[in-house]
């Protein structure tokens, strides 16, 4: 399972569902944009320990970008900017998910419904 941004914004929030599905994925994966993403939002150090912290006991592993992965993203970007206001973070996660062939689970589903590669599972907060 590749868990998107959205879903782990959720859980550092103190959202209980959210919390629920994470330690159900155990281990479960994320991209490198997602990292980047979460550190990107955090106020402090110490709330980037916290992340890193919760990272390792959760075994997740980050996925860095591949030429695979970007030559995806490049296509879904040119396919699908102009039409459906598809974003370069999306682009890559769920082209990430795709070159993994890992299911997304996100409450962005929108984000991603264009990809039609893509096996996504929404989480509801």
């Amino acid at each position: 399972m590749l868990i998107d941004t959205d879903v782990l914004i959720w859980f550092m929030r103190g959202n209980a569902k959210a919390q629920i599905i994470i330690d159900q994925q155990k281990p479960f994966s994320i991209s490198v944009v997602t990292y980047i993403e979460l550190v990107q939002g955090m106020r402090n150090q110490e709330e980037l320990m916290a992340l890193r912290s919760a990272l390792r006991q959760w075994e997740t592993k980050i996925i860095y970008l591949t030429e695979a992965i970007s030559s995806k993203a490049m296509l879904y970007v040119e396919k699908y900017a102009l039409s459906h206001s598809l974003h370069l973070a999306d682009a890559l996660i769920g082209a990430t998910a795709v070159v993994y062939a890992l299911p997304l689970l996100t409450a962005n589903a929108k984000h991603y419904r264009v990809i039609s590669e893509l096996s996504l599972h929404v989480f509801r907060p």
